[in-house]
């Protein structure tokens, strides 16, 4: 399974949604501009994310973007899944009964692989991703200290 752009972007451009959660809307334009997508597609892709019922936005000068809910109540599924739709291993393994299923050898192992998968990113919110870019942040600050402090 390999995640378009669709789905790259949009996580993207929903995370800096998160980040900026409660200091008013983001402008499409600086979303565009930090990520390098264009204006266009990101209207695209939030215009399924609003649909979906995760951001909404204001019009005017001041508008923007925002969430529509709290970055705890997001998961990283629930965006791919409005962007990339259903997320699967294999097209052997959707919802419709295989003529082959029960002599395949490969059908549970990608079964398991899809089941994990969706366990991932159900269970990872953008409150999660934000908490973790935060580890992350600090840990390359501690890191960049010790290497000051051993020059």
């Amino acid at each position: 399974m390999i995640l378009s752009t669709k789905g790259r972007y949009g996580l993207k451009a929903i995370f800096e949604l998160a980040l900026n959660y409660g200091s008013g809307p983001v402008s499409l334009k600086k979303i565009a501009e930090k990520y390098d997508i264009s204006e266009s597609y990101l209207e695209q892709l939030f215009a399924k994310l609003r649909k979906g019922g995760y951001i909404d936005t204001v019009r005017g000068p001041q508008g923007g973007y925002f969430l529509a809910r709290k970055p705890d109540e997001i998961t990283v599924g629930m965006i791919l899944r409005t962007l990339e739709g259903d997320i699967t291993t294999s097209e052997c393994i959707s919802k419709e009964v295989c003529s082959r299923e029960s002599i395949c050898a490969t059908r549970v192992i990608l079964e398991k692989i899809e089941n994990s998968i969706n366990n991932v990113i159900d269970n990872i919110t953008l409150a999660d991703m934000y908490e973790e870019r935060k580890t992350n942040l600090i840990d390359l600050t501690e890191e960049k200290d010790e290497q000051e402090i051993l020059s």
